[in-house]
Parts: structure tokens; sequence; C-alpha cells
């Protein structure tokens, strides 16, 4: 971008409630100019600000992957005014997208190596875009074993329901899919994201992990990868819900002497070991 406040202009081309709370929408956004498009090259892990005119504009973390060409996937929780207003819009609206920011997961320094995705509750998003990407049929032989590890606290909080489904019917895809406590009408393993990852995950040998969720859930994981014989320069944490402008300029994303929204949001534990638990 020449102007890194200023927003592209896109429309909304579909809309979908995910969650049985009705909280989380995922909104399917296509550009109104096809030099935006062009200009909006972006990596799974990244993020980019949504922004409605005379409301303001929302952080949140790209859920589509670059395989899936022009349209962008973005899932929104409706926490605010910004969201609250973007889940009253429909299809054919428009509004505005500015980005990408951020870093994002290091894919093509990872190639050769076995991937572990750990995931927990709404934090999905940009690792349903790397697993897209990763399972995309120009990038899936780069890779070795793939390891999907995807909590919620109930079943009608999964995110994502119909590729998770054909996901675990991959024979090349290790899928561990967990909600919190038992629930009517639910077969799959029942448990928090950390006790399935200390059952699931596989041996650290020649191994990355990526791990996005609540702060509590990676409080709580990173003792389970330490015990399992992860090091630190093995596992990328995303930092994402500490993203605020963008750009660096307000200064409320700091963690010690990093500014997530410019030097994250993902981050070695190695970089996060050394600084204040603020993460």
């Amino acid at each position: 971008m020449n102007n890194p406040y200023l927003p592209y202009p896109v429309r909304i081309a579909d809309v979908r409630v995910e969650t049985e709370d009705k909280n989380l929408r995922s909104y399917w956004l296509t550009f109104e100019n096809s030099d935006d498009a062009a200009a909006f090259r972006y990596e799974p892990g990244q993020f980019a600000e949504l922004s409605i005119a005379g409301f303001g504009e929302i952080p949140i973390g790209i859920a589509s992957s670059p395989t899936e060409g022009d349209t962008l996937l973005f899932t929104v929780n409706k926490t605010g005014v910004v969201t609250t207003k973007l889940h009253d819009m429909q299809p054919g609206d428009v509004m505005g997208v500015r980005g990408p920011l951020g870093k994002s997961y290091p894919l093509a320094a990872s190639e050769g190596k076995n991937i572990v995705i750990i995931a927990g509750g709404f934090a999905v998003t940009t690792l349903r875009a790397t697993m897209v990407w990763l399972l995309n049929p120009e990038n899936r032989e780069k890779y070795g074993d793939i390891t999907f590890i995807y909590g919620a606290r109930a079943p009608g909080m999964l995110l994502y329901k119909d590729e998770l489904t054909a996901w675990q019917t991959r024979d090349d895809v290790r899928c561990h899919i967990t909600v919190d406590r038992p629930a009517e009408g639910w077969d799959g393993i029942v448990g928090f994201v950390p006790t399935v990852t200390e059952q699931a995950a596989p041996s650290p040998d020649n191994a990355v992990a990526l791990v996005c969720g609540p702060p509590i859930m990676i409080k709580y994981t990173q003792p389970v990868l330490d015990k399992l014989g992860w090091q630190a320069d093995q596992i990328l944490l995303s930092l994402e819900n500490r993203m605020k402008c963008g750009i660096g300029i307000c200064g409320r994303c700091n963690v010690g002497p990093y500014m997530v929204c410019k030097d994250g949001p993902v981050f070695t534990k190695a970089e996060l070991d050394h600084l204040p638990k603020e993460y």
C-alpha cells in the first residue's frame, strides 16, 4: 500500500453464521477494483483491519488462504461497536480492508518438516488459512506429516465444520477435534486442548508447532510442549489478540520491546521467553 491508513473498498459477497450463539459470522469479501486485489498479497498468519465508515476499524486475522483466489475470508466475533455493525451488514454492502499487516507463519522456512497445528476457539481463523494452504496440491508434497489439533467449548462453537469433516477423512492429515465437556450428540474427543495435545502431538523431531488460541490455552499448552521435548525455537505463537492499529503507531500492542502489529503477531517461543508474561 502507498498509504498505510487507506483501506481498499471491498464488497460483502456472502455471510454465514458459524456458531450456535450466532456471535461468530464469516464474511467473504471481494475487491471493488482489480488493481487492489493484485496489490493485496498476503500469507497465512497475517491480519487486516476491517473498517466501516462512521464506525471505525478492527484488526482481524485473515482466515482465507492465498491459494483460494482474490476473495478474502474473515470470521468476526460480535464484541463491540464495529463488529455489531458488521453483523448487521448483508451481501452487497461495501466496507474497507486495510492490509495485509504483520508477519506470517514461516511456511517457506518450514518446508521438509512435519507441521503440528494447535488451535483453540475463535483463534483457529489464521490456522484455517494455514491448513488450506498446506493442503493445496501445489504445496502438500513440500511438507511431512500434518497434525491438526483444534478445540472449542462445545460442538456448536466449532468453526468451519464442513472443512473439519473433510480434513478428518483425509489420509494425509491427523485430525483431533475436541470439545471441553461431553455434549448430546457428540461422539468425538472430549478434553481441553492442552490435554489432547499431550496425547496426540507427535515427536518434535524435524517439526514445528503453530499455536494460536486464547491466552489461557496458550498458557497451559506451552508446558505440555516443553514436557514432550519441543524446543522454544520450534514453537510459533500468534499473539493476534494484542493487535491494534496494525502499523505500530498507537503503541498499545507492545510486549516488552516488540510491537505485535509490526514485529508479530507470529513469534517463536524463544523470542517470548525473556519477555514480561503479558501475552
